[in-house]
């Protein structure tokens, strides 16, 4: 796997600001240069939006010009029947991430509508858990080789 796209929803944009004890300090430019570093091999893009349908287009688009995605749907994951689908409509694999521990947090955050359909879901570990959705893909990717 060589190209991947991290795709994040609403709110992410305020990352490093809001709620700082929930989701952490650091900015998503400083997780894109450390993956580049990390995985040099690898070719990153970056696309956040608070609105449902751009991220369904930006994971449509990704199926034509990617190897796989690693989602944070944001709040998107509890809601958006229509993002699920896109999830299993297209013929790559993605990774679910979150920064927080969903599973221990209210009670609207525990389902997530994404996880039945993508290839894995990694939550809790803050801007680590990017990371290690980039490693389950780039694994993935050479099991399938």
């Amino acid at each position: 796997m060589k190209k991947i796209l991290i795709l994040n929803g609403p709110n992410l944009n305020l990352q490093g600001r809001r709620n700082p004890q929930v989701y952490g300090t650091e900015r998503f430019d400083a997780l894109m240069e450390r993956l580049r570093v990390l995985h040099p091999g690898t070719e990153f893009s970056y696309f956040q939006s608070n609105v449902e349908g751009e991220l369904i287009d930006a994971l449509q688009r990704a199926e034509e010009s990617c190897d796989g995605v690693v989602l944070n749907a944001g709040g998107y994951t509890h809601t958006s029947v229509a993002l699920r689908d896109a999830v299993e409509a297209v013929r790559l694999p993605v990774v679910e991430v979150h920064l927080s521990q969903i599973a221990a947090r209210e009670e609207f955050r525990r389902v997530s509508l994404l996880a039945p359909v993508a290839a894995g879901s990694i939550a809790g570990f803050g801007m680590l858990s990017y990371e290690l959705g980039v490693e389950a893909l780039l694994r993935l990717g050479e099991e399938e080789r």
